[in-house]
């Protein structure tokens, strides 16, 4: 029971500020403007943690590549604290392609969380002030498809399009084994 207690709050601690992280690196590569509510929480959550590793470590090519390796370490230590509390002593190969694997597959579920806030936004109020946000976040991966995909009697079927992508590579990733 206790160890159970141990792993729900490690997973928590860890989960939430690896998801702040990658979303504060999404929000850079993708140019998402962090004069909004959401940015500015993203920002004094994990800038204490981001700013010391970003003066030993410089970005690359336009990313934030002291927020991502930020992240990846942090979900790395909570793979390596899950496991220790388990009982079990995982090989640092395994944690490097664990964690790795638990960033890609928590930026999906980012993404699917914006393309929810996005569609919701555009039936009930497109105009909202948050709207640009997730319509930033969520645009680079829905143009490709509305090339491809035209609105059916006005209806914009490309974010069930994307959804269902993921979703597959969703399942693809839950069957990678390491």
């Amino acid at each position: 029971m206790f160890g159970q207690i141990g792993v729900y709050l490690v997973e928590t601690l860890f989960g939430f500020f690896v998801l702040l992280l990658l979303a504060r690196f999404h929000f850079q590569w993708l140019r998402v403007p962090f004069r909004n509510p959401v940015g500015e929480f993203v920002l004094a959550t994990t800038s204490w943690m981001v700013m010391p590793v970003r003066r030993v470590i410089p970005g690359l090519a336009g990313l934030d590549l002291p927020t991502l390796l930020l992240a990846w370490v942090l979900q790395a230590l909570c793979v390596w604290a899950v496991m220790a509390l388990q009982g079990t002593d995982p090989a640092p190969l395994y944690l490097i392609g664990r964690a790795a694997l638990d960033l890609l597959r928590y930026s999906l579920y980012i993404l699917v969380f914006a393309i929810f806030v996005q569609v919701i936004f555009s039936w009930i109020n497109p105009y909202a002030p948050m709207a640009p946000v997730f319509n930033a976040m969520t645009a680079p991966f829905l143009r490709p498809l509305r090339r491809f995909i035209p609105p059916l009697g006005g209806v914009d079927l490309t974010p069930l399009v994307l959804l269902i992508v993921i979703q597959i590579v969703l399942i693809v990733l839950a069957n990678v084994t390491l």
